[in-house]
């Protein structure tokens, strides 16, 4: 189906847009970068991609990807923006938000992990002060709910063993605790709730609790509206991925609050999916949160399943050690309307990693989650452009990768899950042995 793809190595890109950042002087005041890319005989990726690139080893990794596996198959319009946390600095945070904007404008985002700063990062860098998560400026920008997925590989042995299908978690990232006002209760008193109306009319008074003596308090809340995207993102998703959809709350205890969520969410999967899922095979159904994570770990997996901010803060980890290791997890923004995702990978930026990098040491670090950031991304282009072709070589290149582990040929940290005697490979090893494998596929058509 595909001639051989790979250029001779002289026509090899090499890292000219990692240095074109570090010496902290873009041509770009935000760093942004349009690169392109074009030969003949590539396979035509027609919309942009925003590249969003980051910190430490996983920003090492970034590149030897994009050289290996991404540019030399692809003709493809890359928007480029520098997110680490120098640039950062320099840009005053800009460059996330320009960042963001971007991916709204173009519909496609890949993100390479990024250093979130903590008091010990802020000396390090000697940052000008705290900057917020890039993740969470994004995310607040373009709206929409995350999903975190296993990559599932036959040979990687689970502490959940029957789990052989994904499990898809959709954390609903607003509100509830997270946004809570919660105080301490000083001595005995009594404890209100008003809600005064912004047409003037009368307040809503009510009492939450009499205290006999010193105590604490929460009040959260959440919006119709968000629940609805919320809803409406995770509708999407199950489709997009071809699984079906469980809701789960405790509306048994919270009738008003999590009851809510039930209502929206079945009044938005009547009234705008049932028919497409009807039509998919697929399903959608609320659970209460015991049950559904008892279910869980009795079901094989295969679904996406819907929680409430705080559910999903717990349940994505519960599901991600259950499968065996963060460096097998991927996570995808997706907006409500299915048109706008940011992929990246669910891991951190590897710093002990990059502390060996830096003494000129071989490491073996784990860049799958990191290919399928780019895979995500491209497929969700291809299917945006009505392009099969990209949507076809991100598909193999997701299954080269886990055929080539399947076949023994594995990081440190995989080959450690797999038990003692288990051969491994160091990172640039591993990654030749995807590009030998991702070429054999393309040679012989069947990508």
């Amino acid at each position: 189906m595909f001639e051989d793809l790979r250029p001779a190595p002289s026509h090899r890109r090499g890292d000219e847009g990692r240095r074109s950042w570090r010496g902290g002087k873009p041509s770009h005041p935000t760093g942004f970068l349009e690169k392109r890319v074009s030969k003949p005989g590539k396979i035509k990726v027609v919309g942009p991609v925003v590249e969003l690139d980051g910190d430490e080893m996983t920003r090492i990794i970034w590149q030897f990807i994009k050289d290996q596996l991404i540019l030399p198959y692809l003709d493809l319009d890359l928007k480029y923006f520098d997110l680490s946390i120098e640039h950062r600095e320099a840009t005053g945070d800009q460059v996330t938000i320009d960042a963001a904007h971007a991916i709204l404008e173009h519909g496609v985002g890949v993100k390479c992990a990024t250093i979130t700063p903590d008091e010990a990062r802020v000396k390090e860098f000697a940052l000008s002060k705290m900057w917020k998560s890039p993740n969470g400026t994004i995310r607040n920008i373009l709206g929409g709910v995350i999903f975190r997925e296993p990559i599932i590989i036959g040979n990687i042995p689970r502490l959940v063993p029957g789990w052989t299908k994904p499990i898809v978690v959709g954390r609903h990232a607003f509100g509830d605790q997270y946004r809570a006002t919660d105080v301490k209760i000083p001595g005995a008193g009594k404890l209100t709730l008003t809600f005064a109306p912004a047409d003037g009319s009368k307040p809503m008074e009510m009492q939450v609790y009499e205290y006999p003596s010193a105590g604490v308090a929460m009040a959260m809340y959440n919006l119709d509206d968000s629940i609805r995207d919320f809803a409406r993102a995770s509708f999407r998703y199950g489709l997009a991925r071809s699984f079906p959809v469980y809701l789960s709350t405790k509306n048994t205890i919270l009738k008003a609050y999590d009851g809510r969520f039930k209502d929206i969410f079945q009044e938005v999967f009547d009234a705008e999916f049932k028919a497409d899922f009807i039509a998919q095979g697929l399903t959608y159904e609320h659970r209460l949160i015991d049950d559904m994570v008892a279910s869980a770990l009795k079901w094989e997996g295969g679904y996406v399943w819907a929680c409430k901010n705080y559910d999903g803060d717990v349940q994505s980890d519960i599901v991600a050690q259950g499968f065996g290791s963060l460096g097998l997890m991927t996570s995808v923004l997706m907006t409500p309307d299915g048109k706008t995702v940011e992929a990246e990978a669910a891991h951190g930026t590897v710093t002990r990693h990059y502390r060996h990098h830096q003494q000129g040491k071989p490491t073996s670090t784990n860049p799958i989650a990191s290919i399928f950031a780019w895979t995500r991304g491209l497929a969700h282009r291809g299917k945006l452009d009505g392009t099969p072709a990209v949507t076809h070589f991100a598909d193999t290149l997701e299954r080269v990768c886990v055929e080539t582990v399947e076949s023994g040929k594995m990081t440190k940290d995989l080959a450690i899950l797999v038990g003692p005697g288990q051969p491994h490979l160091d990172t640039q090893a591993f990654l030749a042995a995807i590009d030998t494998n991702l070429r054999a596929a393309v040679v012989a058509g069947r990508a």
